[in-house]
Parts: structure tokens; sequence; C-alpha cells
């Protein structure tokens, strides 16, 4: 079921982690409702990046979000978030790309170098950039 015009709700819901251990991962109707939103703001990155986005992570259950170790109040469980890269673009350049543009985002982290989390707020919008390296914890901005 394709949730706006480049993004299924299977791609926002698929889990390795989930298939493996036999996690339920199916959104609940205000999860699904968010999904379709959260699709619309993947559509504005991936017109701002120009190229196809790819989603490494979308909605994650309860249960799913603590196996991975996610944060128990991440906006991930609540079909919010998506971590994210872009074909054409390391994850750096993406993020700088995001900050630049005037996409509505709560939380965007440059994750271990290797991708974007990309936050939706229930409303509202922090624009929150953030970075995270092993050993380094959570650091302000884009570093």
């Amino acid at each position: 079921m394709y949730l706006s015009p480049f993004f299924t709700l299977a791609e926002l819901t698929v889990s390795q982690v989930a298939s493996r251990e036999g996690i339920n991962n199916t959104p609940d109707a205000m999860a699904l409702a968010n999904l379709r939103r959260l699709s619309q703001t993947l559509e504005q990155v991936r017109s701002i990046a120009g190229c196809p986005i790819l989603i490494s992570s979308g909605f994650r259950s309860l249960a799913l979000n603590q196996k991975v170790g996610g944060s128990p109040s991440s906006a991930h469980t609540k079909g919010l978030a998506a971590d994210i890269s872009a074909v054409k673009f390391s994850p750096r350049e993406l993020a700088q790309r995001l900050i630049n543009s005037t996409l509505v985002f709560d939380q965007l982290i440059y994750e271990y170098d290797s991708w974007i989390h990309v936050g939706l707020a229930e409303t509202g919008a922090r624009r929150q950039v953030l970075t995270i390296r092993k050993g380094t914890g959570y650091l302000s901005g884009l570093c």
C-alpha cells in the first residue's frame, strides 16, 4: 500500500529483526496516520535531495523498539520517524541539504556517520539538529 507517491507501508515497517524474532510490527491506526504524514515529509526530502531516499528503519512496535535498543520515547514507535540515506549523497551531505532547506522537522540526527534520523513531533517542530557518534553521546548541531 502506497502512503505517498514514492513510499509504501511495507518499506516503512519492514524489519529483519522483527522477522527473525517473530515480532509483530503492524502499526495501529494512529501510527498509520502518522506514517502517512511522515511519508509526505519524506517526499519533500526526496525532492530536496533530487534522488531516491532509502529507509533503513521506520515504524517500530514497542516490542521491536525494545529489542533493537531504541529509546523508550522514540518517535519511531509512533510512526513519526525514519532513518534514511540518499543514493547520491553521503549522510552528512544529505543532512546539510535538509538543514539548509525549509523542511519542517522536529529532530534531524546525523547518526554514526552512517544515516540520518528524521523525526516529526506530534505538534510543533523544533528543527533540532544533533549528531551522535560512538563514545560521544549526542552533540548539538551537525558535527
